[in-house]
């Protein structure tokens, strides 16, 4: 088994309010010996699981706000007087006036409520209808009834129709509902997402139905067979299971999920601003004028006493920070001139310290791609992210020595810019580097892709079902989508249809060639991806909406940057899957048909291969 990526939403079952459902298989049994799945959303629960969510149970005492602190979101599963069902627990279906009040404040505060309901609703002796009225929402007490459209001619299981508008309605095609009762959206920010045909009794009804409620939301249900056990595999329960948690934990992913910042060393400081200075004064070639040694050489003294004050820092980088002295003295004693940090290079290694968290102090003569060609100093202080999931995933599948993704914490002019890499040929040098590590920094990947993809989707129209706006909203979601893309990217350089990596031999060949390459290592990683998805690691399919959010948004379209081998795929990848109906612009807005994504990308795949 691999470890799992973290988990960023919480789900908090309550089983205190004499629930019908359980989410605990074991607490099933109990309930139900005879059929224990008529009593159990441990399969709903467990595709939770598998995602990114920790799922919770509340089990006793009252549901206020010390219970409610940490979730993302509230699931009430039919409160139920025992006289009509077997319940969780003794407790009364009935909330209390300070639970009703403090249930709303976690929702007003981003917080989302799942309500799940029954036909015949007001026998069961609860009191949802005062907790849903502040959002104009209202279950009524019956039972939907639809000879036209059900199953087993039962009038009662009858199919629910999704109005057109709703993103609960991604990629399900069907779902059915088993005696259900209606519910009525009548507030402002309140609407009905699936309903009773037109000839059901009684028509157009409401099935689902949200709100919005101050910065959270609400999805009621009036059917809790539909993700039962029993149930929860047929038609399209699963997905639409999925589609409504995740629109309603939206919010939750949008919180800051990043560790508290570290306080940085005061030496940091002096040693960015001698930095700072020192480049200011450097020509192109990474050179200074005659006329500033004097000024340099002290800035040099200035750099090499804040490194050696922030040496104690980073141990591990003993041989590099041993080394950077002598090549800053050489570059002196040789008058200035365009330097060479070969040796320091050689010596520095952040491909040895994969360890999540682990710092590493950077200065560099170096050029910083997207943004200048010019050499000048940089310092930067960055951390390896490298999660046990991450580590597993490249000793297991992605070999690759080579692979050192970063966070930037802090830097430089230079990287005030997009540049978002770190690598040997970057460095100024006075003969070929050895390609021992490759650095990006994924937070930075991750930044600007949640930028553009988000204000591209704004101005396109384009719709985002819930699982992709969660995605879209996590910040931290997106940095482990990135680093997880780069190293099935960085490995699909030397495998597949190409008999040899034009970059690591240094081959030159004409631009178009290069961009083809990029392409061709996008469309393996899509469905490298995609199968690990299939295969049973759910994260996986994030890789996929990354590459064709980023390429056909963000490198195509957005930025300054010029003969960009990345720009040039994404623009060849979007004309192909436009051509192919993946991608299409209609009545002025634009949408991707995502489950026709991957027969897209297998069909530019094989006419690159012909080609």
């Amino acid at each position: 088994m691999h470890p799992e990526p973290r988990k960023l939403a919480r789900v908090l079952f309550d089983e205190a309010h004499g629930e019908s459902w359980t989410v605990s298989a074991e607490r099933a049994r109990e309930m139900q010996p005879e059929n224990a799945a008529n009593s159990s959303y441990q399969r709903a629960a467990d595709l939770l699981t598998a995602r990114d969510f920790i799922v919770a149970r509340h089990l006793t005492g009252p549901l206020e706000s010390p219970a409610l602190a940490g979730a993302g979101v509230l699931v009430l599963l039919h409160p139920c007087d025992a006289r009509w069902e077997r319940t969780t627990s003794r407790g009364s279906p009935m909330l209390a006036p300070r639970e009703v009040a403090d249930i709303l404040a976690f929702v007003r505060a981003g917080g989302g409520l799942l309500v799940v309901t029954e036909y015949e609703h007001e026998k069961y002796g609860d009191n949802l209808n005062d907790l849903l009225a502040p959002a104009g929402l209202w279950i009524e007490s019956g039972t939907a009834i639809d000879r036209t459209a059900c199953i087993h001619e039962n009038a009662e299981w009858l199919f629910g129709e999704a109005d057109g508008g709703t993103t609960l309605a991604h990629g399900v095609a069907q779902a059915c509902f088993y005696r259900a009762s209606w519910v009525e959206a009548t507030g402002p920010d309140a609407q009905l997402a699936w309903r009773t045909s037109p000839r059901a009794y009684p028509p157009d009804a409401g099935l689902i139905a949200t709100a919005r409620l101050g910065a959270g939301r609400i999805v009621v249900v009036t059917d809790s067979v539909l993700f039962g056990d029993e149930r929860i595999g047929a038609y399209g329960h699963e997905q639409l299971w999925l589609n409504v948690i995740h629109w309603l934990a939206a919010p939750a992913f949008e919180k800051d999920h990043s560790p508290a910042p570290a306080a940085l060393p005061e030496a940091w400081s002096e040693l960015k601003a001698a930095v700072n200075q020192l480049r200011a004064r450097q020509l192109p070639d990474g050179s200074v004028p005659a006329e500033h040694h004097a000024e340099v050489g002290s800035l040099v003294g200035e750099v090499l006493a804040a490194c050696a004050a922030l040496r104690p820092e980073f141990p591990h980088q003993a041989e590099y920070l041993d080394q950077l002295p002598h090549d800053f003295r050489a570059w002196m004693a040789g008058g200035f001139a365009r330097p060479d940090f070969g040796a320091a290079l050689a010596a520095f290694h952040p491909e040895r310290d994969r360890h999540d968290g682990r710092a590493h102090l950077v200065v560099f003569p170096l050029y910083t791609p997207n943004a200048s060609r010019d050499t000048r100093f940089e310092a930067l202080l960055m951390r390896t992210p490298w999660p046990d999931w991450l580590a597993a995933r490249e000793r297991t599948g992605y070999r690759n020595a080579k692979f050192a993704p970063g966070h930037l914490v802090v830097f430089t002019d230079g990287y005030a810019s997009e540049c978002a890499v770190l690598f040997p040929e970057t460095v100024a040098l006075a003969a070929h580097p050895s390609n021992h590590f490759a650095t990006i920094f994924c937070d930075r990947e991750a930044r600007r892709l949640q930028s553009t993809a988000r204000r591209a989707a704004a101005a396109t129209g384009l719709p985002l079902f819930p699982e992709l706006e969660c995605w879209l909203g996590a910040r931290a979601l997106i940095e482990d989508t990135t680093a997880f893309w780069d190293l099935i990217h960085d490995a699909s350089h030397s495998l597949g249809e190409l008999p040899f990596d034009p970059f690591m031999i240094r081959q030159r060949a004409p631009f178009w060639m290069y961009g083809i390459e990029e392409l061709r290592v996008d469309l393996r990683s899509f469905e490298e991806a995609a199968r690990l998805a299939a295969e049973g690691f759910p994260f996986a399919r994030y890789v996929t909406w990354a590459i064709v959010l980023d390429r056909i948004f963000r490198f195509p379209i957005t930025g300054p940057r010029v003969r960009n081998y990345d720009a040039l795929g994404g623009q060849l990848l979007f004309a192909y899957l436009h051509q192919h109906d993946v991608v299409i612009w209609r009545d002025n807005r634009l949408t991707i048909r995502w489950d026709a994504a991957a027969n897209g990308i297998r069909g530019l795949r094989a006419e690159l291969t012909a080609l």
